[in-house]
């Protein structure tokens, strides 16, 4: 998981500093979640899912499908 999440940061040419402030929290919290130190929290998926448009399960790594699923509203 912590790979894929840098790896979609790094796709588009973000830094941690920008994703970190997209998800109201630190360049130091999200930067310890990209070198798995830390556990991401639901929340925290959920949000990056919609900001990366793809599913939580391609964040977890149960697919490698990156098309997200139908959202319900």
């Amino acid at each position: 998981m912590y790979q894929r999440i840098r790896d979609l940061r790094e796709d588009r040419d973000l830094t941690q500093t920008q994703v970190a402030k997209i998800l109201n929290m630190s360049q130091t919290g999200y930067s310890q979640y990209e070198i798995g130190k830390n556990d991401v929290p639901t929340k925290i998926l959920i949000k990056l899912s919609e900001f990366y448009n793809t599913s939580v399960d391609y964040l977890l790594g149960l697919t490698n499908e990156i098309k997200p699923y139908t959202r319900n509203k």
